[in-house]
């Protein structure tokens, strides 16, 4: 199979089914919005409002439209409800290197485990199907939950770009982690999957 983001690629386990975002998931990702609109403080884009929501999804919609990301909605199976999202952006095939993040949950979903069950599933979609080499992953350096999450499944720690993105209110440092296709296969993805039990 030849990657393509025109493609509708969903991604599941017992736990977790990831669908390509539509528009029908808008009602969805609204009721975060209304009811926890600090969710996004460490992100630059931020939908924290309906007018941002519809901002936020148009930009994810456009960008996989050109080809250069692949967003989707996060759907746990546990309790039949939608987490969140989640996206591969700034993909370039040419050489097999994507990002992984604008990731999402719902306060309800931390700790649940369906972080360590998104990253399965889409880290085996990156190396196996989209034959990545290199999946990078960035968030507020002071974020401390995220980063400590990337720890959690193997993301080796690069350094930080100063001053690298625009937030609302000013600019922030961004911490870069990876993983590379020879630690995922030699030992990051038994290590997860022993994580989770599976």
């Amino acid at each position: 199979m030849i990657f393509s983001t025109e493609e509708n690629f969903v991604l599941e386990n017992d736990s977790v089914r990831l669908e390509p975002l539509t528009n029908s998931h808008f009602e969805h990702f609204l009721y975060f919005t209304k009811t926890e609109p600090t969710l996004w403080k460490y992100s630059s884009q931020q939908p924290n409002t309906e007018e941002n929501l519809k901002i936020y999804m148009e930009i994810a919609r456009s960008a996989k439209e050109k080809g250069t990301a692949y967003p989707f909605v996060v759907f746990d199976k546990r309790v039949k409800q939608y987490a969140g999202s989640t996206r591969f952006y700034d993909i370039n095939l040419n050489h097999k290197i994507a990002s992984l993040g604008y990731t999402w949950y719902g306060s309800s979903f931390h700790g649940t485990g369906l972080n360590k069950n998104c990253k399965l599933l889409l880290l085996d979609f990156a190396f196996n199907e989209m034959k990545l080499e290199r999946v990078q992953f960035e968030a507020d350096a002071t974020n401390e939950r995220s980063i400590n999450a990337m720890k959690s499944i193997g993301c080796t720690v690069e350094g930080i770009h100063r001053s690298n993105r625009t937030m609302p209110e000013g600019r922030r440092d961004s911490i870069v982690l990876s993983i590379l296709r020879d630690d995922w296969v030699s030992s990051l993805r038994s290590q997860l999957v022993s994580k989770l039990g599976i």
